[in-house]
């Protein structure tokens, strides 16, 4: 992610230049420009700087009805030592004027200035402001997958630093499905769950902490239908009907299996190569599972597979069908099993 004079947003949270006026971060997705906010700021003011007073927000609708007053926050003086920051969020093109002067006043020693929007063209005032200013800067944050730097910001947040080869992957995979506010969170469990292990961070790990595609009853139940694993699928079923599942969600979860099986298999660098780009990903010993799955199958067996399953899917949301739903369900997948058993 990078600024307009080139600098990675990451290197100026990183570390943040007291002689660098201000910073504009914009973007569509409000939730990565608030982290991305809220980084900036913590780096700038440190972990004490909003008790200690030396932090000050504003909204754009205040500075637009009261200049001023941005020029007065920037300046003023903390009764606590340390670097100061003056924050404008949710800014647009009407406090352009406001920001403007603000920077024209601003000197050596003046709080920093942060400004969040939201997207913005090329056109606005706002964004060809800081794009034009001789120090400001300005970060276009956008709906892209996390890029390494950033997943090594996030690591190191976390508290996160011994990780092996296949765990980076995984992670690197992870930061490209989920927004990064899930992806932190997900950081910090893990950074929790390995607190006092000093064995490098491993693909299990991830898999025991990552967010689940489907519940672990049903990726029960379709590992077991395409492991062949017949006597298994009924008290599966059973249990997972008591639960409150319906028939319809278990065939789309056999369906997405399938085709992931059926890519995995058709792919010509192998079902490794293919599961590692995989969306959502997948992870430990539910990879290694599926890769077994995806050797042991032939081809022209997993597109059968998909066919029973598309028509069954069809069946069930069919308004003339009668037959109980979660018996068509449990048959499909009894069938898929006798199909992997078969010679």
């Amino acid at each position: 992610m990078k600024t307009g004079r080139g600098l990675s947003l990451a290197s100026l949270i990183a570390k943040p230049d007291p002689g660098r006026p201000g910073v504009l971060l914009f973007g569509p997705d409000a939730m990565r420009v608030s982290l991305k906010r809220q980084d900036l700021v913590a780096a700038i003011v440190g972990p004490k700087g909003e008790e200690e007073m030396r932090l000050t927000r504003m909204s754009g609708d205040e500075v637009r009805r009261d200049p001023a007053q941005l020029v007065d926050a920037l300046k003023a003086a903390s009764f606590f030592p340390g670097p100061r920051a003056v924050l404008v969020d949710a800014a647009g093109d009407g406090a352009a004027p406001a920001v403007t002067a603000a920077l024209e006043e601003w000197r050596d020693g003046d709080a920093s200035l942060v400004v969040t929007a939201g997207a913005l063209k090329p056109t606005s005032k706002l964004r060809k402001l800081f794009e034009g200013h001789r120090a400001a800067v300005a970060a276009g944050i956008y709906d892209a997958p996390m890029n390494r730097e950033e997943i090594d910001a996030e690591l190191t947040r976390a508290g996160i630093s011994n990780i092996s080869p296949e765990a980076m992957a995984d992670l690197e995979a992870l930061g490209g499905a989920l927004d990064p506010g899930d992806f932190r969170q997900t950081l910090e469990r893990l950074g929790l769950y390995k607190l006092g292990d000093a064995t490098p961070l491993s693909s299990d790990d991830i898999a025991a902490i990552a967010p689940a595609t489907v519940e672990a009853g049903v990726d029960e139940l379709i590992g077991c239908t395409f492991d062949g694993a017949v006597d298994r699928i009924g008290p599966l079923v059973a249990r997972l009907s008591g639960q409150g599942q319906n028939a319809t969600s278990l065939v789309i979860a056999g369906l997405r299996h399938a085709r992931a099986l059926l890519a995995a298999k058709a792919d010509h660098q192998g079902p490794a190569s293919a599961l590692a780009r995989a969306r959502p990903p997948v992870f430990g010993p539910r990879r290694d599972r599926m890769i077994r799955q995806a050797t042991d199958w032939r081809l022209v067996r997993l597109e059968t597979a998909v066919r029973l399953l598309v028509d069954t899917d069809l069946a069930l949301r069919s308004a003339g069908q009668t037959a109980p739903q979660m018996a068509q369900a449990e048959r499909v997948f009894i069938r898929l099993a006798m199909l992997r058993r078969a010679r």
